[in-house]
């Protein structure tokens, strides 16, 4: 099955560009990575945090059955453009790698159609090279097809 989140990874850059898109308008998908309530049922993951403004901050966190914390991410918000952009920090806690930048465009195409543009940007090619080691192509792609189901019922 072809993954619909295209992963761009040129040779000896430090960053990922990732492009998705959505039958979404634009508000809509911008709202989906915005709203808490959104943001848990796509990502399947507690929103601890989330402060949509310039300097804000957010946390996430998923726990398994036990109750033991599995993932936990954090970051800072330094842009915050609503429709637009979004400029934050990524880091996720005990995974070894280091915080990365992804600067997040939202793009209409059309009255309900609109496409999301990611640069991540890690603090090396190295470590960006690690990352795509994990299943992450799979699970942005497996978390974007989510993002589609959640908001496409908002609708």
């Amino acid at each position: 099955m072809e993954r619909k989140t295209k992963i761009i990874a040129e040779d000896g850059r430090q960053d990922l560009l990732i492009t998705r898109e959505f039958d979404l308008p634009v508000e809509l998908l911008f709202k989906a990575y915005t709203q808490p309530e959104i943001v848990e049922q796509w990502m399947g993951t507690k929103v601890l945090k989330l402060e949509n403004k310039n300097h804000g901050s957010y946390r996430f966190e998923t726990s398994n059955q036990e109750g033991n914390v599995v993932f936990s991410a954090n970051g800072a918000i330094h842009e915050f453009k609503p429709n637009q952009k979004i400029v934050r920090t990524f880091e996720m806690e005990n995974a070894g790698f280091g915080a990365q930048l992804e600067v997040l465009t939202f793009e209409k195409l059309t009255d309900s159609t609109s496409k999301l543009n990611m640069q991540s940007i890690y603090q090396s090619a190295a470590q960006r090279d690690e990352m795509l080691k994990l299943p992450f192509a799979q699970g942005i792609n497996w978390a974007h097809n989510r993002l589609q189901e959640v908001a496409g019922k908002l609708k």
